[in-house]
């Protein structure tokens, strides 16, 4: 069998389990497997395919087949400019979230008219993807990156390892303890793509996403309960003119606005990402009445 018609036997067992973009998952795992991406498949495409490299393409595409997350299998997921490593335990990185940290990192260029020294956290930190997309955008940024769950923060210090991030600190501590907010103080940024979906919903989202860690998508009944935490406990660390800026569900804005308006946040704007949903509210911190 030839390396193409080892290909399309993976892309048509991925069209015939339903998967929304078979072509592009099935080129993503042979490159994985033969080291190939799609342009080598193409000038390479007639040559035989060594039985062992093809019966382990096969697998992983059976096992996407079953809905095990692309990024898990492939160990690995781009964002931004640089390469995480994923796998369970951790939330898959999205290109969505690349909006929270390009809104942040201008608010407080803009908020601050100076290069640094800055310093933040990053909450709910994961794969450390907002924090180490922030450091390498602001070189004069030290920003701490708090994940609570040891699966996740293995990941977590591994990227940071991995990318060389000196920037980068990681904390375990769980967000919604006044005890982990107390030693923090006089923060230029606090920033954070927390847990925000309605624990009801949760049953009912792709198979894929249902293998992602439950603790990275719960976000309470109303799927507000990190929202509060975070204007209640960290914002207040911030210092007067501080930016506050979080990733939020399609339909949160307007709640996440008011609890950030609450706590004192000011010049407070939504941003939406590129399929037009609201994605991102950022504000600046100005304590008092």
């Amino acid at each position: 069998m030839t390396l193409r018609q080892t290909y399309q036997k993976g892309k048509m067992l991925l069209e015939k389990a339903g998967i929304e973009t078979p072509a592009f998952d099935a080129v993503c795992l042979f490159e994985k497997v033969f080291g190939m991406d799609r342009q080598k498949l193409m000038i390479h495409g007639m040559e035989p395919a060594e039985e062992a490299h093809a019966a382990a393409y096969w697998e992983l595409c059976e096992m996407r087949a079953q809905g095990r997350p692309l990024q898990y299998i492939l160990g690995e997921w781009p964002f931004m400019d640089f390469t995480l490593c994923v796998g369970e335990g951790v939330l898959v990185p999205r290109e969505e979230t690349e909006l929270l940290v390009y809104t942040a990192a201008e608010r407080l260029r803009v908020g601050s008219g100076a290069k640094g020294p800055w310093k933040g956290i990053d909450l709910c930190g994961g794969s450390g993807a907002v924090a180490i997309g922030l450091a390498s955008l602001l070189p004069g940024l030290e920003i701490s990156c708090a994940e609570l769950y040891a699966d996740a923060f293995r990941f977590l210090e591994a990227n940071v390892r991995r990318l060389a991030s000196k920037a980068v600190h990681p904390a375990r501590l769980d967000v919604l303890s006044p005890e982990s907010a107390a030693p923090f103080s006089g923060l230029d940024l606090v920033v954070s793509n927390p847990p925000y979906v309605e624990a009801g919903v949760i049953a009912g989202l792709q198979k894929e996403v249902q293998q992602e860690p439950r603790t990275a998508l719960d976000g309470g009944e109303d799927g507000l309960v990190f929202y509060r935490a975070i204007a209640q406990l960290w914002v207040p660390r911030l210092k007067p003119g501080g930016v506050a800026a979080v990733e939020i569900g399609e339909e949160q804005a307007q709640a996440v606005t008011e609890l950030f308006r609450d706590a004192g946040v000011r010049e407070i704007e939504v941003r939406k990402d590129f399929n037009g949903l609201d994605r991102v509210v950022v504000g600046c911190f100005y304590p008092g009445p």
